[in-house]
């Protein structure tokens, strides 16, 4: 069983939590974050230490809150101090990403490029044609937005041609063998 909700988080120097009833504000160098958290999870600051205590019954559903609030104020504290990055690779022939202003057009096989608007809260880099870069405060605006560029075209096991994370391994099928 898993402790991670009784784990103590420090704030690194220039982090500000404030908790106003069931919301956190996580405010630091890049931005801030807001959230709101379970009314069955108690959260209490003390100097630059943030703890969570569950109220009341201790089943597996606040179990489970208790570990996963615990988490998500700590991407946060993450987000505003270092922020977060995903890496994406195209692999194929004529595969082709551009950013235009906001627009992230990609070329990946189909009859029509794809355009994907970038949320405001994200930076999006194309150093080259075949690699982007997704970077910004929140985990899960980063990881949100990667997902939906790679489901544009998700890898296929047998060539491996696709839009797929950095350090992602496909796992490759044998094709049909001849008679």
């Amino acid at each position: 069983m898993s402790r991670i909700g009784y784990k103590t988080i420090e704030l690194p120097k220039g982090v500000e939590v404030k908790a106003d009833g069931n919301t956190v504000t996580v405010k630091g160098a890049k931005g801030s974050l807001t959230r709101e958290i379970s009314s069955q999870i108690k959260m209490t600051i003390k100097g630059n230490e943030v703890n969570f205590e569950p109220i009341g019954d201790y089943n597996d559903k606040v179990r489970a809150l208790h570990g996963t609030t615990r988490a998500n104020v700590n991407n946060m504290v993450d987000g505003v101090t270092n922020g977060f990055k995903k890496t994406l690779k195209l692999v194929g022939v004529g595969y082709r990403a551009q950013l235009k202003g906001k627009n992230l057009t990609l070329n990946v096989g189909y009859s029509n490029p794809v355009e994907m608007t970038v949320p405001e809260n994200l930076t999006v880099e194309v150093p080259d044609n075949t690699t982007i870069h997704i970077s910004g405060i929140s985990k899960q605006a980063v990881g949100d937005f990667a997902a939906t560029v790679r489901s544009v075209r998700s890898p296929e096991p047998y060539k491996g041609k696709g839009i797929r994370y950095e350090n992602e391994h496909i796992i490759r099928k044998e094709g049909k063998t001849g008679k």
